[in-house]
């Protein structure tokens, strides 16, 4: 098979109707009769719900209906739970999940208490002020390293704390090992919330047709096939009745792959009791205590190593904010035990977390999903290392690193698919090299630093690894299908959300069938066109929505050599497939359209042989041993103005290995959104609750995200290892970008401060945290 367009920095197809106004997003979606719901959401972070009012707002014109947990009967109960934990030996969870309204009790600050169905959504904004709701206040739990404490109010009435999990694992034997230390470091660190803050808030239009008793939901969800499967379970539907259409999605990054959000359990189930289409549209200051945040962890940590510079074992106990439930079982926090170890080779690893519950809102997956946490802390160990040890950082790293020839390489910690993480493939060196030479890190610590330091400028530099655990399964399928015109037609189960894959996808399947990419259409997200998935997730989709592409692609690709050398009297090996057509290799005239040959597979009359299919078209599946595990290292130069402490980041490196890279225009395109979104993690971006667990930064206006102006140009080169575990040698990349920033940027500004002896051990920062921290450093305060 010629390889004309894998590989190749092809622009996307999809982007002729985003820019033009033509793509369909969710609120695009206008229906006869389409009612509008607003939410009545708690004001309080920890209060007792003793009585609901609806009358007045029912009062108001344009007001249809309004319905409270008492109103949905036996609908109302606990969201089923995303993700349950794996089998952990002596594992504690303890499952808690959020009801569609709440019920008796609100635990969060903008948790549903009631929907308002109106004509307009103006209207049922309006009715909101009309609805009496009698709170009984009780004290929040806020601070996660005291939410266990006896004295602390529990959020959950039927447990004995607040404790969601808790969860030890090891691999080895750390503190045997850390007795024959030459130098033991201990730290505590602190990684707090963060949100995805999406261009497109959440929404969702259900219809409920009743004749044809069928439900057809458009959701801004990530993963299409499991919403219609647990929303047709908890309706009482088959799930041949109910269709979930996400179309396109300005930006998904995890948190709308959480499910069930309360308003996607309400939305369908008001739609049928009403007989009519409805629809609810986040706005940003619900997106802000709505949608799920992410990040807040505090570490304890210490490394145990020789004088030269080797690990001999990491020791990590960490609490992790839940929110105030765990719908998400435990993958954030599994992922940071995870991918605390990284691109080195530790022999000795305990790792300990107790998940907690507090009165914010919960906690789900945000691009990174909990590995920022574990990279952070292992890079910040070992820049002290270097320090107390006289090793140069980049040094320090390159005696640990995991060799090429150690792969597979056994983490041993039990990952978010079930079962212990191995590293299918790896050459980490080379990647580090590649990066300390695109970011002249020989030349800016010799010659550069110091002739700028003495010229009165606070500059530095830093540099990190990591490892991304990608492409875990279980599995995803496609259809694909050559039509009379010519065109293929490729159907998938995953949603996009921007990823380019209306081109990737097609690069694949236009290399197996021989015609152009722009001949390939690719449809995602309709659960009546493709009826399994799991979703888009965990930077998954190339690597398994992408191979089993490739598989029913190489399925039609052979049905379709076949068929023609029937027609063309020839065997298979003396046919060829280019631009649309399967001709003879010693003679190109001797041809048969593809569209033509897609015609004749379906015959109107005549006999068949026995077990022939008709038509040009496949459904295969793709379903992956384990996850492949990427790479990389970044890494940055930043200034610090010394009146102000605001950061400039002068260059900022990315080197990554995904295996074989399909588009490197659209990979590129990746890291640079997922840099640019750990940029404004680690700087730019925090969360902040007062004392009574109300949000304070509720607005693009308090939350503040970077623009074009923050991001510097982002340097990438890349390195390839592919993957032994499928047919592409392909590993995701959907989340690289944004794993090590904060680790490289706390770097580089400590670098660019060390004449005041500042060690950051926190994310985020902010030019007033730097100042607070000099400040501390010099003993001031």
């Amino acid at each position: 098979m010629a390889t004309r367009y894998f590989g190749q920095r092809i622009q996307r197809n999809e982007d002729p109707r985003l820019l033009t106004g033509q793509a369909l997003f969710v609120d695009d979606v206008m229906l006869p009769r389409l009612a509008h719901i607003a939410f009545v959401r708690s004001p309080h972070a920890h209060a007792l719900i003793h009585r609901i009012d609806t009358k007045s707002a029912l009062k108001r014109e344009g007001v249809i209906a309004i319905f409270t947990a008492e109103d949905l009967g036996d609908y109302w109960q606990p969201a089923p739970i995303v993700v349950p934990p794996p089998p952990i030996q002596d594992m504690t969870f303890n499952k808690r999940t959020q009801p569609p309204l709440a019920k008796g009790k609100a635990r969060f600050v903008g948790e549903p208490i009631a929907v308002i169905v109106a004509e307009s959504r103006y209207i049922a904004e309006d009715a909101i002020r009309d609805m009496q709701i009698e709170y009984e206040l009780l004290s929040p739990v806020l601070d996660i390293e005291h939410a266990l404490d006896a004295n602390q109010p529990l959020i959950h009435d039927d447990l004995p704390d607040n404790l969601g999990a808790h969860v030890v694992q090891r691999k080895g034997d750390y503190d045997r090992a850390a007795q024959s230390a030459d130098l033991i470091i201990k730290r505590r660190f602190d990684y707090d919330r963060g949100t995805a803050a999406a261009i497109e808030n959440r929404g969702i239009v259900a219809s409920w047709d009743t004749r044809d008793q069928r439900l057809t939901i458009w959701d801004t969800t990530q993963a299409p096939v499991p919403i219609r499967n647990g929303l047709a379970k908890l309706l009482g539907l088959g799930e041949n009745q109910v269709r979930v259409i996400a179309p396109f999605i300005g930006g998904g990054f995890g948190p709308k792959v959480m499910m069930f959000y309360q308003e996607e359990l309400i939305v369908p189930w008001v739609a049928m009791h009403l007989g009519r289409p409805v629809k609810w549209i986040e706005d940003r200051a619900e997106n802000f205590v709505g949608t799920s945040h992410e990040r807040g962890q505090v570490h304890e940590s210490e490394i145990a190593l020789t004088a030269d510079g080797k690990i001999i074992g990491v020791k990590d106990t960490f609490i992790h904010d839940c929110g105030a439930y765990i719908p998400y079982g435990l993958t954030l926090p599994l992922n940071t035990q995870c991918t605390l170890l990284g691109c080195y080779d530790v022999q000795h690893y305990t790792t300990e977390f107790e998940a907690v519950f507090t009165n914010k809102t919960l906690v789900a997956p945000y691009r990174g999903a909990g590995r920022q946490h574990g990279v952070f802390v292992m890079e910040r160990l070992l820049d002290i290392a270097a320090k107390e040890l006289g090793i140069d950082r980049a040094e320090i790293r390159r005696r640990n690193l995991i060799p090429p020839d150690a792969f597979p390489y056994h983490n041993e910690i039990i990952y978010q698919d079930f079962a212990p993480l191995v590293y299918d493939s790896g050459n980490y060196e080379p990647s580090l090299d590649k990066a300390l030479e695109m970011i002249d890190y020989q030349d800016f610590i010799e010659n550069i630093q110091p002739q700028l330091k003495a010229e009165g400028r606070y500059v530095g530099i830093g540099i990190a690894t990591y490892v991304e655990g990608t492409g875990i399964g279980p599995y995803e399928g496609a259809r694909v299908q050559v039509m009379g015109n010519g065109k293929v037609s490729v159907v998938t189960g995953i949603g996009t959300q921007g990823q380019g894959h209306f081109t990737s996808f097609a690069q694949i399947v236009a290399d197996q069938l021989g015609v152009e990419v722009c001949d390939v259409s690719i449809t995602t997200g309709d659960t009546n066109l493709f009826y399994w998935g799991a979703g888009t997730f965990a930077s998954r989709g190339a690597v398994v929505a992408g191979n089993a592409i490739n598989e029913a692609a190489k399925d039609v690709r052979q049905k379709i050599l076949k068929l023609a050398a029937e027609k063309l009297h020839v065997t298979e090996d003396e046919l060829e497939l280019t631009q649309g057509v399967v001709h003879l290799k010693h003679n190109p005239n001797i041809f048969i359209a593809l569209g033509d040959l897609a015609t004749q597979a379906n015959p109107l009359r005549g006999a068949v042989k026995p077990g022939t299919e008709p038509g040009l078209e496949a459904t295969n599946y793709f379903g992956p041993e384990r996850g492949a595990t990427a790479n990389g290292v970044h890494a940055a130069i930043v200034e610090v103005d010394p009146d102000t402490f605001d950061v400039h980041i002068l260059r900022y490196v990315v080197v990554h290995d995904c295996g074989n890279v399909i588009n490197p225009l659209i990979l590129d395109g990746q890291i640079h959104g997922g840099t640019a979104q750990g940029i404004g993690n680690a700087f730019y971006e925090k969360l902040v609750y007062d004392d009574q667990g109300h949000l304070l930064s509720i607005s693009l206006l308090d939350y503040l995200l970077p623009n074009a102006m923050n991001i510097p140009h982002i340097e990438i080169g890349h390195e390839v290892t592919p993957s032994p575990l499928n047919p592409l040698g392909i590993k995701g990349a959907g989340e690289a970008g944004a794993i090590p920033v904060g680790p490289v940027f706390a770097q580089a500004v400590e670098d660019a401060l060390s004449e005041f002896g500042v060690e950051i051990r926190e994310i985020p920062l902010s030019p007033s945290r730097l100042w607070e921290l000099v400040q501390q450093a010099q003993g001031k305060v």
